[in-house]
């Protein structure tokens, strides 16, 4: 189901992810359509929820790039990208998610940095929040802090890799690519049913195969979801708890604080800032994991 623009072989596959959220993927798309190589790129777009919203949306027969909606059962968001790997054309992939609205020139950076490397990369570009929303206190935070986007601890390698020692903790599906070939023999976990580490532990096993990460800081996609603190220590309590589960399957996985860090969450835990606040809520997921 869905629009096909041309018959030209796509140099990039942006694939997205989306879960019942019809009006913010709409944007996204409208966005891709402005892309500097907009006739060089299709878009693939995996849904778990059929709506009238969707089914609208994937009817529009005048979208100005190649659009393939496909609707498949109620999923995470591995299953979703898995999926739209295996439907790829291009020779590189592009993953962001539903509510990243790329900058014009996004997509010719990231086919830019593949071109002119040596061997197969993955390529991250940055995420800031969208300007045109309310950027509440916590979305400031967040971002500076690192503690949804840890962009300002890898500030020194924009435009050159990050290190293989700590690459996997910024393999970012909100704004990453790399070759179709490379995603196919390395897909995402199936069996991670919490939101929160699928695209880490995936970034381990690239490192794992000798992926290298290149930080392309001018691929910029801007993040279009207003986030309130309360959503936020949600958000860290899931993720506190899927951490635990992920390290029962993958014993390397090394986001689950232990001895001297443990200690220090503990104790910043009981002070009312935005840190202890988020390390409180981190703690109590994984404890009731």
């Amino acid at each position: 189901m869905g629009h096909t623009k041309t018959l030209k072989m796509p140099e990039l596959s942006v694939i997205i992810p989306t879960h019942n959220r019809a009006d913010i993927l709409e944007h996204c798309l409208s966005y891709l359509e402005k892309q500097t190589i907009a006739d060089e790129i299709e878009v693939i777009v995996i849904n778990d929820v059929e709506d009238d919203k969707f089914t609208a949306l994937s009817a529009k027969t005048d979208w100005q790039i190649p659009i393939r909606f496909t609707t498949i059962p109620p999923c995470h968001q591995g299953v979703a990208r898995n999926a739209g790997m295996e439907m790829a054309q291009a020779s590189t992939l592009l993953f962001i998610g539903d509510d990243i609205l790329l900058a014009p020139d996004a997509c010719e950076r990231h086919i830019s940095a593949h071109t002119h490397a040596s061997t197969p990369i993955a390529v991250l570009g940055s995420v800031e929040w969208d300007p045109k929303i309310k950027i509440t206190k916590v979305m400031i935070w967040l971002m500076q802090s690192g503690w949804q986007f840890g962009y300002p601890k890898i500030k020194a390698y924009a435009g050159t890799f990050v290190p293989d020692t700590i690459q996997h903790q910024f393999s970012y599906t909100a704004n990453m690519s790399l070759p179709t070939k490379v995603a196919k023999r390395t897909p995402f976990r199936e069996d991670i049913t919490l939101y929160g580490w699928e695209d880490i532990e995936w970034g381990m096993r690239l490192r794992d195969a000798g992926v290298r990460l290149y930080f392309e800081p001018h691929a910029i996609g801007f993040h279009h979801h207003v986030i309130t603190l309360e959503d936020s220590l949600r958000r860290m309590e899931t993720i506190g708890k899927s951490a635990v589960l992920l390290r029962r399957e993958v014993p390397t996985f090394d986001r689950v604080p232990q001895g001297w860090k443990l200690m220090a969450y503990q104790i910043f835990s009981h002070f009312p800032t935005m840190a202890g606040k988020h390390r409180k809520a981190f703690l109590r997921g994984i404890n009731n994991a």
